[in-house]
């Protein structure tokens, strides 16, 4: 049996979930999420927790049975408390500003770069234009958005420059003066 997949998923006051088939829908104070979770797994609603089952010992089945799982615990934390991700722009003339649902970012390039963020993610940078604070409900577009940011300019090997995700540690390279 999984192990994270046999752990129940503790409900918190003001946040429902329905499961009807494959369809899971919670809703919370923060918004609702809905997920078609796969075949062989069923979710359960009882006591104020939910319980992920799974049908066979099925391979397949089992490795969806903690997936499941987890996918859950992260929709119900969602939108109970939500989640955020924290980026720092490192460099000389690097900066990072919010206008509406675009991020504009200065990254040493010839012209700005504009990335627009996803439904349900919302970003903040703070007064110095070098950290930015990403939230939503939905950890798996929090997260990729967070890397798409990233992937816009990642921290260089020898400088160090870049965005990097707070408290990332960037190893850096002697050059070549250093032999």
């Amino acid at each position: 049996m999984s192990r994270i997949g046999k752990n129940p998923v503790n409900i918190p006051q003001g946040v429902s979930v329905a499961a009807e088939g494959r369809l899971l829908t919670v809703t919370g104070p923060k918004g609702e999420l809905s997920w078609e979770h796969p075949a062989g797994v069923s979710v359960r609603v009882q006591d104020g927790r939910a319980l992920v089952e799974r049908s066979t010992d099925a391979p397949r089945e089992r490795a969806f049975h903690g997936l499941v799982r987890a996918i859950l615990q992260n929709m119900v934390t969602g939108v109970s408390d939500g989640f955020t991700r924290v980026l720092e722009v490192v460099g000389v003339g690097y900066r990072a500003q919010v206008q509406g649902e675009t991020l504009q970012l200065s990254l040493g390039y010839a012209r700005p770069m504009e990335f627009r963020l996803p439904p349900g993610v919302s970003a903040e940078v703070d007064k110095k234009q070098t950290t930015i604070t990403l939230s939503g409900i939905d950890n798996q577009v929090l997260g990729q958005a967070a890397a798409d940011i990233r992937a816009l300019r990642p921290p260089d090997p020898y400088k160090g420059k870049g965005v990097r995700r707070r408290g990332e540690r960037v190893r850096l390279k002697p050059g070549k003066a250093a032999k």
